[in-house]
């Protein structure tokens, strides 16, 4: 798979990204998009990474800046867990283990090749202050090793104005259940 993103593809995502910006400006308040747009061209790894939240259905956002690193935070802002990362287990451990049905791929190693990482439990949480995400699906979080050592993992949902985190053997995969990303820029 290529990493280069085209001129034409980066003008149309540029604009779509400004526009989902500018819409939720309550997800990053007294931020610019001027700024971003810069750091995104500024690193090309960063950008196709971007590039491959929006393409799995993740429709990113900025949702936090670091001041002391002078970085931006995206995370996925689709409405459910998105649809392009869906079905999958946990790891590649847990993808292994399977003697049948395996899925496609796990949680972890997508994320690794889109140059991502999973969300924690208390990102998730965060998450939803700034809207009301997953109320028909799950998302994988990053699970502690003490957990995984055990053949578990972890996972989160919105239901009854609540997150919830659960726990399911790491090979389970339900077409309900994806995972949320984030990509410091």
């Amino acid at each position: 798979m290529s990493r280069h993103v085209s001129q034409d593809e980066k003008a149309e995502l540029y604009a779509k990204w400004k526009d989902r910006f500018d819409t939720n400006a309550e997800r990053h308040p007294g931020l610019g998009w001027e700024h971003i747009e810069k750091k995104l061209e500024a690193d090309e790894s960063k950008l196709w990474s971007l590039r491959e939240m929006e393409r799995t259905g993740g429709e990113p956002d900025v949702v936090g800046y670091e001041e002391e690193t002078d970085r931006y935070l995206f995370c996925d802002c689709s409405p459910e867990s998105p649809k392009g990362r869906r079905s999958v287990c946990y790891d590649r451990a847990a993808l292994e283990s399977r003697k049948k049905y395996k899925p496609e791929t796990s949680a972890v190693d997508m994320a690794e090749e889109m140059g991502v990482e999973l969300l924690t439990e208390e990102e998730y949480r965060s998450l939803q202050k700034l809207g009301e995400f997953d109320k028909k699906t799950s998302s994988w979080v990053q699970t502690p090793a003490d957990i995984r050592s055990l053949g578990g993992a972890l996972f989160c949902d919105y239901r009854y104005g609540t997150v919830f985190l659960y726990h399911n053997g790491a090979e389970s995969y339900y077409a309900a259940r994806g995972f949320r990303c984030r990509l410091h820029v």
